[in-house]
């Protein structure tokens, strides 16, 4: 009995294609890791990185792009990016980027976005950069084309027939010292997190400083001795730098503007006691503030 040898087109021809696709999705996207915890401390190395923003011709030509059209974004989503923030949350708000960026240790993410400019099909396009960090978390966003910055200041009111008089900015103090308390909601640090009478104030010195002479403004963050002392370092940074954003967001020449955290380490509270109680909370509410210091004011 003769005994019938098939002939099967091996495996591999019909897997060479998958593979294919799948390299290059990878080289597409980067070697995407796992999600991982983002801790406070992660998070206030990020804030304090302040790196030097890039050039224009460190921006990558746009006709090197993956993805070309580039997209229209949301203006919530891009107002929504701060230092700390992970790959997987920037992907969330922003999409992919649009430029192939690598295989391994990506620390830099460019996009192509267009705006509207009125009703018609019009719009202008710019360049978006998000650099990471060690921690792979944001530590700068930047913008390449004119006006393009602008686009996330909140949209001017027209002015009424009647509007009310406004009076002129304060003069500013050297130094300013702002009640965390009346600041931020308890134990909190982002934009989102302002209480409105403490956004106001911040946002009049903001324009009383638009009208001055000054060299460097350093905003400093502080918190009470409850807690560990790197929570409080973390906590008091991203306070310190929520402050200085907004300032820039208002108007603050951002290269002039400069955050940190003091943490615990600066107390002007004196009281007795260790146990959490209401007392020692209300007693420690001088230390719990944010300082604003300008220098070279003339």
């Amino acid at each position: 009995m003769k005994t019938i040898l098939q002939t099967k087109t091996p495996v591999v021809g019909y897997a060479l294609p998958l593979i294919a696709a799948c390299v290059s999705a990878i080289v597409t996207i980067g070697c995407a890791a796992p999600s991982h915890t983002i801790t406070p401390e992660m998070q206030a190395r990020a804030a304090a990185d302040n790196p030097a923003p890039p050039k224009d011709a460190d921006f990558p030509a746009m006709n090197s792009a993956k993805w070309q059209q580039g997209s229209f974004p949301s203006l919530e989503a891009l107002r929504a990016m701060r230092t700390g923030m992970g790959k997987d949350q920037v992907r969330e708000l922003l999409s992919f980027p649009h430029f192939s960026e690598g295989l391994g240790g990506v620390r830099e993410w460019n996009y192509i976005f267009h705006f509207r400019t009125g009703a018609g099909p019009e719009y202008i396009t710019c360049q978006y950069m998000v650099r990471f960090n060690a921690d792979v978390l944001t530590n700068g966003m930047y913008w390449k084309g004119p006006g393009c910055a602008d686009l996330l200041a909140p949209a001017v009111v027209a002015a009424k027939p009647t509007p009310p008089v406004v009076p002129p900015p304060p003069v500013v103090a050297a130094k300013t010292t702002l009640g965390a308390d009346g600041l931020f909601r308890f134990d909190r640090s982002a934009e989102g997190d302002l209480l409105p009478d403490g956004r106001q104030r911040v946002e009049r010195l903001a324009a009383a400083l638009r009208g001055q002479a000054f060299d460097q403004v350093v905003v400093t963050g502080h918190t009470d001795r409850l807690g560990s002392t790197a929570y409080n370092d973390a906590l008091s940074l991203a306070r310190a730098q929520t402050v200085r954003q907004l300032l820039v967001q208002n108007g603050v020449d951002a290269a002039r503007v400069r955050a940190e955290g003091k943490g615990e380490r600066q107390p002007v509270a004196h009281c007795a006691g260790t146990a959490r109680t209401p007392e020692l909370i209300a007693c420690l509410q001088p230390d719990r503030r944010v300082e604003i210091e300008v220098t070279g004011l003339r």
